[in-house]
């Protein structure tokens, strides 16, 4: 008599998909952060990077379906999948906007892209640590003090708008410093998912 074999579904690297999606993502801050400091031919980046990401996060949401036993419970890795995206397409719509607007970014527009990057950049190394004995939530309270200071960035931006006459560059500004705070919002999302996903695994 033969024996019998058992054959255990895939177990895909889930962490390694999803730290494929955030390396576009930081690949697409580094655009952004290019097209804020005046090329605007990285705009183009931004978008590349962004279809990139949806492709990687589809990929990663597939995979979900067919593991065995992921390294992160489910819905967390589909959530931190899903807000991260959500930071990407925010990322990506700013500079549709302000391209219809044809506006061109300032100093305050550089500032506050610097810090979420370095926000975006400071997930990736939480990210980094999901699966291993380092603490993937000091880097993710590193990401929510640097979007803090979009705050600080975000209310002198808008404070010295009171200074400029002209209407329409004052509308279109106090708008995308607020798209800004608002992404700054999401890259806080994500932070606290991290957390949320350690304390359930600890």
């Amino acid at each position: 008599m033969s024996k019998r074999r058992w054959f255990l579904p895939d177990n895909p690297d889930l962490l390694g998909m999803l730290r494929a999606q955030t390396a576009i993502t930081v690949e697409a801050m580094d655009a952004l952060l290019a097209w804020s400091a005046g090329e605007p031919e990285a705009a183009d980046r931004v978008r590349e990077c962004e279809h990139r990401a949806d492709t990687a996060k589809r990929e990663l949401w597939l995979a979900l379906r067919e593991s065995f036993s992921p390294p992160l419970d489910a819905e967390d890795l589909y959530t931190l999948s899903a807000d991260l995206d959500e930071v990407l397409n925010a990322s990506k719509d700013l500079v549709r906007e302000m391209e219809v607007m044809a506006m061109q970014p300032d100093a305050p527009i550089h500032e506050m892209v610097t810090l979420v990057a370095d926000g975006v950049g400071h997930l990736a190394e939480a990210f980094d640590q999901l699966d291993t004995k380092g603490d993937a939530t000091a880097y993710a309270d590193a990401a929510v003090k640097s979007q803090r200071r979009i705050e600080h960035s975000y209310r002198r931006a808008m404070s010295a708008l009171l200074q400029v006459e002209d209407l329409h560059e004052v509308v279109g500004r106090r708008e995308v410093y607020r798209r800004l705070s608002r992404i700054a919002d999401l890259v806080h999302v994500v932070a606290e998912r991290v957390w949320y996903a350690v304390v359930k695994e600890s």
